[in-house]
């Protein structure tokens, strides 16, 4: 059963908002400010988090903010403003979806629905990345053994960590495939990506310099992640 963290002040929204989604089978916790959001956050992290904007002591939006310092849990706007600049700012800080106030309850839980899908879907994919098969496999010059950790080029054994060695060995099984920066933190660090973290593109710019000449075939895909590219050197 998915818990829910809902936060909103209006008795009476809340009440009816959090009957549908008991309803609908999900458990919900309920904050009725922003101080009291964060407090429940942190003592039992939901996995989702419908958010409305205006509320006491601390605003939707600050709220926002301090969530995406510690998770990437996905977050749902509930807001009056209609302005598009609104929305946009809400969607900069960090905000997964909107709905606009008043709204239907119905439409309330397609986009909840829609949400957790989304995130057990990439669940699925990073488990199944996780148990690709553990045979060695070459790609051109370059020779990888998952069940050692081992790696070579042209012969010569690579020095490369644990992440690093993960990090190649998950592209170029997957040659052409783009991974987001936030998949690849997921995959190979089973960890929650948050905006501004630098921990991917830092152990890229390490694998780059190791590869030597074939550190080309890990492009960039400029505002997403990365990929390796079989050809030029690889091939």
């Amino acid at each position: 059963m998915p818990t829910i963290l809902f936060v909103e002040d209006a008795r009476d929204l809340a009440g009816m908002v959090i009957k549908e989604l008991e309803v609908n089978g999900y458990h919900v916790q309920h904050a009725a400010d922003g101080m009291s959001a964060l407090e429940t956050f942190q003592n039992s992290p939901p996995d989702l988090v419908i958010l409305d904007w205006m509320l006491p002591k601390l605003d939707g939006l600050e709220v926002l903010r301090r969530i995406r310092q510690r998770s990437a849990v996905p977050v749902l706007m509930l807001t009056a403003h209609t302005e598009e600049a609104d929305r946009v700012i809400g969607l900069e800080v960090g905000a997964d979806d909107y709905l606009t106030k008043p709204f239907g309850m119905r439409e309330l839980i397609a986009r909840v629905r829609a949400l957790l899908r989304r995130i057990e879907n990439i669940q699925s994919i990073v488990a199944t990345d996780r148990s690709t098969e553990k045979s060695p496999f070459s790609v051109g010059a370059l020779q990888l053994d998952p069940t050692s950790y081992l790696a070579k080029l042209n012969g010569e054994q690579l020095d490369l960590t644990r992440t690093e060695f993960e990090l190649l060995c998950l592209m170029a099984r997957n040659p052409g495939r783009t991974f987001s920066r936030s998949y690849l933190l997921e995959t190979i660090w089973s960890e929650s990506y948050i905006p501004g973290d630098r921990s991917v593109d830092n152990a890229i710019l390490r694998l780059r310099k190791k590869l030597e000449s074939l550190g080309d075939c890990v492009e960039t895909v400029w505002g997403i992640g990365y990929r390796f590219n079989r050809t030029g050197h690889a091939a």
